[in-house]
């Protein structure tokens, strides 16, 4: 378990993070959402102890990563947004070098990178150059070198950054597959991947955590008119009529006949407030059926760009 408790870092006059607390269980994947600037980096670079707080303390397993750096260092794994990789190394002695330096036995080292090389998807480069790789083989050779050592804690810090859609859908299995046994904190700007895959979200702005929670708990933090789709059997017109009468309900637009014989509608609103029962009660006292009602939550966008005024305020 991790523990941040009232992170404050300052830089002169500027205040990267102010009072910042929250808590890393094991096993659980978090990420970091932050407009650039927002404290992210700074926090990361914190939590793995290469960088030193202004007040407030983290601690691993109820250990002060400063006071006891060698012992909690041990059980982190950090890739930076731009992996510390040595150019002039093909990929095979780099991670048998960073085998060596996080302390894994001699014997054990070829072993531990091989076995990383085919987890990652890179054993085909593992006597290239790194300076010859792209920019995806790159980044996976860095999230092999921050997993050497079986560390329990990985800090990833944007691992998606530069790569094509093809190659960020690898990076983000290759961490979903850490679920259960290690725990993940990552930074991404990627926010439909951050949503799907992360158990906790928290949202930084100006150094300031302002929210954080599951993605559903952080979608309910955006109150607003909310959309409605139904599928629902019978005359469309008449069902229209019917849902147009609602108190909050402002349109009804009929969609298209559907496979299962009725007729889907998208169905706006003024209030924030969950109507489908008095949307699915109109129905039925026309005499027809409810095939299929949904409401449209907030996305994780919406909820991103209300906590941090990435909008109008920011322009």
């Amino acid at each position: 378990m991790i523990e941040v408790r009232h992170l404050t870092r300052q830089f002169g006059k500027h205040v990267a993070l102010n009072d910042v607390s929250f808590t890393a269980e094991k096993g659980k994947i978090y990420g970091f959402l932050g407009p650039n600037g927002a404290g992210k980096t700074t926090a990361m670079n914190i939590m793995t102890g290469c960088l030193a707080a202004t007040s407030g303390e983290v601690l691993v397993d109820g250990e002060d990563i400063l006071k006891r750096p060698r012992t909690v260092k041990r059980k982190i794994g950090y890739l930076p947004e731009i992996p510390p990789l040595y150019p002039e190394m093909t990929v095979r002695e780099f991670l048998r070098f960073a085998a060596g330096l996080r302390g894994v036995p001699a014997r054990d080292r070829k072993d531990a990178a091989e076995g990383l090389m085919e987890k990652m998807g890179i054993a085909e480069m593992a006597d290239r150059l790194i300076r010859s790789l792209s920019k995806g083989y790159r980044q996976r050779t860095g999230l092999a070198m921050a997993m050497i050592g079986d560390p329990e804690i990985l800090v990833l810090d944007e691992p998606s950054s530069g790569l094509d859609p093809e190659q960020q859908k690898q990076m983000f299995r290759v961490i979903r597959e850490l679920r259960g046994s290690h725990t993940v904190i990552l930074s991404s700007h990627i926010l439909p991947e951050v949503s799907a895959l992360c158990d906790e979200i928290w949202i930084l702005d100006r150094g300031v955590l302002k929210a954080g929670g599951s993605p559903a708990m952080l979608q309910n933090l955006v109150r607003g008119p909310r959309a409605y789709r139904l599928t629902a059997d019978g005359d469309p017109s008449d069902i229209t009529a019917k849902l147009e009468a609602l108190p909050h309900v402002t349109r009804a637009a009929v969609g298209e006949k559907t496979e299962n014989g009725g007729w889907s509608y998208v169905i706006s609103t003024d209030t924030a407030e969950d109507i489908s029962a008095e949307i699915s009660r109109a129905v039925f006292r026309a005499g027809y059926s409810v095939l299929a009602l949904g409401r449209e939550e907030a996305s994780l966008e919406e909820v991103f760009l209300k906590l941090t005024g990435d909008g109008e305020e920011r322009a």
